[in-house]
């Protein structure tokens, strides 16, 4: 990852920043921190544009990791941190605990998204399970959108609080790496019971979250699909044709063929939970 981060870095650095940078990850660690810190004194505020083979690599790498939409700074500090030496826990730990520590909101940002390629992950888990209570929405957009972290480390309580406040606060839950994979019974009943405080406040619930019931289907769900069937929204009506046919609840397979235009379309993968990602 630190030679990978330092190909995108330096295909985006003038010179004298790439100069700077790489004599600071070359550093000892306390002049490496301070770096961290002064960064943004040092490099300008660009936006980050690997290529698509430097994409694909860096997920192959560490599956479900991006830079993309980062600045360079953000970028530059967590290659800054793939430079400590890990060889010493105790002194490895006790510097990015510092980090933390001592960290303004840019600066947490840049640590919370490099908690995946960290060494010692389980020294990190209070503080990222405390960013999915931070009410600093980069922060929280940090650890919880395109991080791999919390879908490798995270209890199934603090997992589903995480997707909770995703959905709650009206982001792309799509972004949620491992959404698919941590999907759980006591998720899915927590989403009915969010979904009827919607409706009964007049308020719609995000078509995407459906996808997480469909494992879980059962007798009361399948009310919430058919009520999503009989909605004005063509989104909800979608959402419930995807839910039924991924779900081996025969009464949810039954329920689809009442609604053949929408089994036909889901069937011929015209219509995937993909096409519902904005809505």
């Amino acid at each position: 990852m630190n030679s990978l981060l330092w190909e995108i870095l330096s295909a985006q650095l003038t010179p004298s920043e790439a100069h700077w940078l790489e004599e600071k990850g070359a550093a000892e660690p306390l002049e490496l921190m301070t770096a961290f810190v002064a960064a943004p004194r040092f490099l300008a505020k660009r936006t980050v544009k690997p290529t698509v083979k430097q994409t694909v690599e860096l997920n192959e790498t560490l599956p479900g990791f991006s830079v993309e939409d980062w600045g360079i700074v953000r970028l530059s500090r967590v290659w800054l941190l793939s430079c400590l030496d890990t060889v010493n826990k105790e002194s490895y730990c006790r510097h990015i605990g510092t980090l933390f520590d001592t960290a303004e909101m840019n600066e947490l940002v840049a640590l919370y998204s490099s908690l995946a390629m960290l060494d010692y992950p389980e020294k990190w888990l209070f503080r990222a399970t405390d960013a999915v209570r931070s009410n600093m929405g980069v922060v929280f957009d940090a650890i919880a959108l395109r991080n791999p972290y919390p879908a490798q480390h995270f209890t199934e309580l603090a997992w589903n609080q995480l997707v909770l406040k995703t959905i709650f606060n009206d982001k792309p839950i799509h972004f949620i790496v491992g959404l698919e994979d941590r999907v759980n019974e006591n998720l899915a009943f927590t989403l009915s019971d969010f979904a009827h405080e919607r409706w009964a406040a007049g308020r719609t619930v995000p078509a995407q979250v459906w996808r997480l019931v469909s494992k879980f289907l059962n007798a009361e769900l399948l009310s919430d699909i058919e009520h999503l069937f009989n909605s004005q929204s063509v989104h909800d009506q979608q959402a419930a044709a995807l839910t039924c046919y991924h779900s081996d609840y025969e009464p949810a397979k039954q329920l689809l063929e009442k609604y053949p235009d929408l089994e036909k379309t889901v069937h011929n993968n015209q219509l995937t939970w993909t096409h519902l990602e904005l809505y």
